[in-house]
């Protein structure tokens, strides 16, 4: 038996099925990690929904910004984007299904594998936010998704403010702060304020705003006594250490599709043709 994790697909369906040939998937017996962002952008967001759902418990995902856009859009409570690719979802007959499951899932995920504690996130975790603490907070926001007025919370889940997390926060703000740092963060201010506008929607930490370093380079980490597995970070790429693996390798860029199996990290990769320019600064 064997756990890989997949870096984020965002419609890439046929790398993944690549990928999956690579590593010798076996359903019977492996199971795949999906670090979010199974949608948007790229051409296949149909396809690969309803495959990893199809997947049941053989796939552990968590929620990335790009399936919340998905979520909130069906919902009826955002305008459509000029780069768009999810109106095969909208428009399907399982639409409904495929949201709801969606929503059932977790915004983290840990688990120990062969000895070592992983946690997996989207995008990260903010610095005072240890590893319990940050499991609470995720439970947060995933009952406010399936809670009978979870509209009312899509309503109010989108924007960047506020940008920094305080224990007082109550409310809306409160799950907006939670939900922005596990799926939208890249860079922090040594004050622990996000930031959301860089250089580029992709912009490497070397294009970072002035005083601003990643997210997981921030002093006084109480969230390091597990590997923590994220992606959303394409201009990082793949980014491996003790504590840390970044496994974004740019699929919809005309990177690859990356697979680490976290028995003993071995890495497998698909390439992939460019769906998407590349907007940020060389």
């Amino acid at each position: 038996m064997a756990t890989y994790a997949i870096s984020d697909l965002q419609g890439c369906f046929d790398p993944l099925m690549r990928l999956l040939d690579t590593i010798g998937f076996t359903p019977e017996s492996d199971r795949l990690w999906f670090v979010g962002d199974l949608v948007n952008r790229g051409p296949q967001s149909l396809e690969v929904l309803r495959f990893v759902k199809g997947l049941g418990d053989t796939a552990v995902t968590v929620l990335g910004n790009h399936d919340l856009y998905l979520v909130v859009r069906a919902a009826g409570h955002v305008k459509p984007s000029h780069d768009d690719t999810i109106a095969s979802i909208l428009n399907a007959t399982d639409r409904d299904e495929l949201t709801y499951w969606l929503r059932t899932r977790p915004f983290v995920h840990t688990e120990t594998i062969s000895g070592n504690p992983w946690l997996m996130v989207h995008a990260g975790l903010l610095p005072s936010w240890h590893v319990a603490k940050a499991k609470a907070l995720a439970d947060e926001v995933g009952s406010a998704l399936i809670a009978p007025n979870y509209l009312e919370f899509l309503a109010n889940m989108w924007g960047s403010e506020p940008d920094a997390w305080c224990d007082d926060l109550v409310g809306w703000d409160r799950l907006r702060v939670i939900v922005n740092a596990m799926t939208r963060m890249r860079f922090i201010r040594p004050d622990g304020r996000m930031v959301f506008k860089v250089p580029g929607a992709e912009a490497p930490p070397e294009h970072g705003p002035a005083g601003c370093v990643p997210w997981f380079d921030a002093p006084g980490r109480k969230n390091t006594d597990h590997t923590i597995l994220f992606g959303h970070w394409a201009a990082l790429g793949l980014r491996t250490s003790e504590k840390l693996l970044a496994l974004d390798s740019g699929c919809l860029w005309g990177g690859s599709l990356t697979a680490v199996r976290l028995e003993d990290r071995r890495v497998f990769k698909a390439p992939c043709k460019q769906y998407v320019a590349i907007d940020y600064p060389c």
